[in-house]
């Protein structure tokens, strides 16, 4: 033991060889809270250097005991570095103070606990942990840096307050790996919470979080983040365990103040941004380019401002709903593939259309095609006919003049042939219309001799029939008005066959 310790540190001494925890609180709330401006004299004064010596070099345990470092209630003195050590006891310092940055860097240490501790700022590159790490209801006023840190079990920081460093960054954790789960319910972070490339092994949940209130670009950076469960962005609940059936007894609504960028990340189970609000700049956005996940719950509450982007992603179940996007040219679905759609709310097909025709200011087929192959895979044919019929709608707007006429007549005859009644109802009002015509002006015959018995009926259907021969059309000779209503039955009824057969030609190839 060195010599002049002071009675705090005398105590933690002893308490270490014990493996107990060393408590110099006051009892007194107020006088007790690391935030507040009170004083903490020297009777709960211990210096980092002495901590330090303790966790690096200090006494073995006492019989029967193993050693650990628990104080609570402490005022830390001193800048406490333990970097480029192996610590081979659990850290646990909860209500503590300290007074100048803690680092860790290059430090290999078992479970590591800051919890309810006021600390300037935490450096931890390359820490290692075989156990948790745990941060909950601590404030740091100047950031985290934890790159490329390697945690054994769970990373734990809910009701973290979490202010920024020099360069607006309050968690940089690139490349860092978790091996279990990420837990930072009801973090607040008053800047950007970068993940770039790091790995979860579980879940990473920010449910109840506050992010990006420092009013950067990004609220958090997770480009290439690779999560083996879910990602977790909704509201915090806590139920009242004295009531039976259990009510809400607190719930808090995620909060997120700038972008979002997960460009590249992979995710084993899904992603849910539920009962968020998103609160986004003109130039600020929610970049999901190229992720993949076999879920994605998209139901925030709809952003006033900024994007959503969700070119080239991947992933099988789409969850969302009609209020959650935003307006027109707002959102960008170029590349999106999803296999099956569930409403997670009101979303009829015309709402569906429209959220499309939002995505794509330019006309571009291959959201209709995504849109109509996952209705059809769910078994909805007739609003996946209705898709199709809109995505061909929407291509006429590209088209030449004439072309475009010659399409409107396709689409108003026979519905691109995904509305064969048409046929049938255009047919039958030509075959009426000729027919009372015929019955009222009868042409004469070429040959009195060889003329079949006058029937304008078949006579019509003869004109619009072009691959039937009833021996009719060509057993009389018209004139004046009746000849030429004539002619127009019979380039009428070839257009209607050549319309029905590529109408038909092309469903069976699309549906094949």
């Amino acid at each position: 033991m060195p010599d002049g310790l002071t009675a705090a540190e005398l105590g933690m001494w002893q308490a270490f060889r014990n493996g107990s925890m060393y408590d110099l609180r006051t009892g007194d709330a107020a006088a007790d809270d690391v935030n507040s401006s009170l004083a903490w004299g020297p009777e709960r004064t211990v210096r980092a250097r002495i901590l330090a010596l303790l966790l690096l070099n200090g006494p073995s345990p006492l019989p029967g005991r193993a050693a650990a470092l628990k104080i609570t209630g402490a005022r830390i003195a001193g800048p406490l570095d333990l970097s480029n050590s192996q610590i081979d006891v659990p850290v646990e310092l909860s209500d503590c103070r300290f007074e100048e940055t803690v680092r860790l860097v290059d430090c290999h240490m078992r479970t590591v606990i800051f919890a309810g501790c006021a600390i300037p700022s935490l450096e931890a590159a390359r820490l290692v942990t075989t156990g948790d790490l745990q941060l909950s209801g601590s404030t740091v006023s100047a950031g985290i840096s934890i790159p490329q840190a390697q945690i054994g079990t769970d990373l734990t920081v809910n009701r973290l307050c979490l202010h920024p460093d020099r360069e607006a960054r309050a968690w940089n954790g690139d490349g860092m790996n978790v091996a279990q789960d990420f837990n930072a319910e009801r973090l607040s972070a008053f800047g950007l919470v970068s993940l770039r490339g790091a790995r979860i092994g579980g879940q990473l949940n920010f449910r109840g979080a506050v992010l990006g209130r420092g009013g950067g670009r990004w609220a958090l950076n997770a480009l290439r983040l690779v999560v083996e469960e879910s990602l977790v962005i909704s509201a915090w609940v806590e139920l009242d365990p004295n009531d039976v059936p259990a009510r809400v007894a607190q719930w808090r609504r995620a909060v997120v103040h700038g972008g979002i960028l997960l460009d590249g990340a992979t995710f084993g189970n899904s992603i849910v941004l539920e009962h968020v609000s998103l609160h986004l700049t003109d130039g600020q956005e929610v970049s999901l380019r190229g992720i993949q996940a076999p879920e994605l719950r998209f139901m925030p509450e709809r952003p006033e401002r900024g994007k959503i982007i969700l070119t080239n992603a991947t992933v099988g179940r789409l969850v969302n709903r009609a209020d959650s996007w935003p307006g027109p040219g707002r959102f960008d679905v170029q590349g999106f593939t999803y296999a099956t759609l569930v409403p997670g709310g009101p979303f009829p097909l015309a709402a569906r259309l429209a959220w499309v025709t939002s995505a794509t200011p330019e006309y571009s087929p291959e959201p209709y095609d995504r849109l109509a192959a996952s209705l059809r895979a769910s078994g909805d044919d007739l609003d996946a006919n209705d898709v199709d019929l809109a995505k061909l709608r929407r291509r006429r707007e590209t088209l030449p003049l004439l072309l475009r006429a010659w399409d409107g007549f396709q689409d108003a005859v026979l519905g691109y042939g995904y509305r064969p009644a048409r046929g049938l109802f255009w047919l039958l009002s030509l075959w009426l219309t000729g027919t009372l015509w015929f019955a009222s002006n009868p042409p004469p015959p070429l040959s009195a001799e060889e003329a079949p018995h006058w029937q304008p009926a078949i006579y019509t259907l003869d004109l619009l029939l072009p691959v039937l021969d009833l021996g009719q059309e060509s057993a009389w000779r018209t004139a004046g008005a009746s000849q030429w209503i004539a002619l127009a039955l019979v380039i009428l009824g070839w257009l209607l066959a050549t319309i029905l057969t590529a109408g038909a030609a092309a469903v069976i190839f699309r549906r094949n």
